[in-house]
């Protein structure tokens, strides 16, 4: 029998982490931080000296437009460093994204990247969940937000060009996505996620956004 009880989790807290050394080894576009800890065990005991290094990049807003109307979305198209041994390729079609900068709240971030990344002007957005994208070795939370597409889509060549961002802009059917994603076309993490939440939650989206058109 499943021996799980919700209202037991988590089994310690912040409290139960002693920081005992912390300093920044690496600071140029990210941020690499040094840390010796040691934590409770689930033996009651405390852990030997832990030594680990933190990735600090902050955190970020995935938007995903969605056209509840023509059951469209939008996703852009761009090159990415990380994705030079993918086998698709280091091109990759994405929802689109940025980092929250110091002061905004998620739904600036959200309505800013729209305009830069798609020339997308959203102002209705629906949160869909937040998670860590790599706790074991980074302290980034990513926030993904449904966007409301309203307007046609003028799809071509976005981005920012002092972030040297050449962004190509595709407004495809969710169910054309929906493939793309079942045949591995679409494996960033991000855009798996929110293209499966809204598989997920679809019907409510559909009842809630046409009955306030």
């Amino acid at each position: 029998m499943p021996d799980f009880k919700p209202e037991n989790y988590p089994s310690f807290h912040s409290s139960d982490v002693k920081i005992l050394d912390q300093n920044t080894v690496f600071q140029g576009f990210f941020r690499i931080d040094s840390y010796k800890v040691e934590h409770k065990l689930f033996n009651g005991s405390w852990s030997t000296e832990v030594k680990r290094e933190l990735f600090e990049r902050g955190h970020a807003v995935i938007v995903l437009p969605y056209d509840v109307q023509n059951d469209s979305l939008v996703l852009i198209e761009q090159f990415r460093i990380g994705a030079l041994q993918n086998p698709n390729g280091p091109w990759l079609l994405e929802a689109i994204a940025g980092m929250i900068e110091q002061g905004e709240s998620v739904e600036q971030v959200a309505q800013r990247e729209s305009e830069e990344e798609a020339g997308l002007k959203l102002t209705e957005f629906w949160p869909m969940l937040s998670y860590q994208s790599s706790p074991g070795g980074s302290t980034e939370r990513i926030y993904l937000v449904l966007a409301r597409l309203q307007h046609q889509v003028t799809t071509g060549i976005y981005g920012l060009a002092s972030e040297q961002e050449d962004i190509k802009v595709h407004s495809m059917s969710r169910q054309v996505a929906m493939q793309l994603l079942k045949a591995g076309k679409i494996d960033n993490a991000a855009t798996v996620i929110a293209l499966q939440w809204l598989a997920l939650n679809l019907d409510e989206v559909k009842q809630r956004w046409s009955e306030s058109t």
